[in-house]
């Protein structure tokens, strides 16, 4: 299986990525990542993951539910 060239920068966004998916909060990814105005994170928005996107139907469908 070739992946091709994944560059720093590539590993940077899904560094970003999971850390979103694993619950840190908007600050939390701004001081990782060292930026020092949180727009940054928030022009650039995370990829989804497979596993964020069900998380996030889930909460969006027990909401609903209540």
């Amino acid at each position: 299986m070739n992946i091709g060239t994944i560059t720093t920068h590539g590993l940077r966004h899904t560094h970003c990525s999971l850390l979103f998916e694993a619950g840190a909060s908007l600050k939390e990814v701004q001081d990782r990542l060292g930026h020092n105005d949180i727009q940054t994170d928030n022009e650039h928005p995370a990829h989804g993951t497979k596993k964020a996107k069900e998380e996030t139907i889930q909460k969006f469908s027990s909401y609903i539910e209540k």
